[in-house]
């Protein structure tokens, strides 16, 4: 169970910093707080903090999926019956697939 309040925790975290870094750059650019902003028309104003607003959620995004893939996975063993259901599912599309075909053959012939 402590695994999966880690996972939240990271969960929470990053969604927390998905919305603040975003609205912090809007901010920051529309108050000039931002240096160089205030020598911005305000369409190039608009543009840039949208862009750089759009690109702070993409590495947040990004930074996540890297903790996510470095996180340890426990082997895990599906389920036997699962597995029996799967194989034989898998047989029977691949029988019923030749009949299939062999039946066009027939066809065409």
């Amino acid at each position: 169970m402590a695994a999966a309040a880690a996972v939240i925790k990271k969960f929470f975290i990053a969604s927390m910093f998905m919305w603040v870094a975003p609205i912090a750059i809007l901010y920051g650019f529309n108050h000039n707080l931002i240096p160089g902003s205030t020598n911005l028309s305000p369409y190039s104003l608009t543009l840039w903090s949208g862009f750089l607003a759009v690109i702070s959620v993409n590495i947040v995004l990004a930074f996540y999926i890297y903790i996510a893939m470095k996180e340890p996975s426990d082997k895990h063993e599906p389920d036997p019956k699962f597995l029996a259901d799967a194989k034989a599912s898998v047989k029977k599309l691949t029988v019923e697939e030749a009949s299939v075909s062999s039946q066009s053959l027939k066809k065409q012939e």
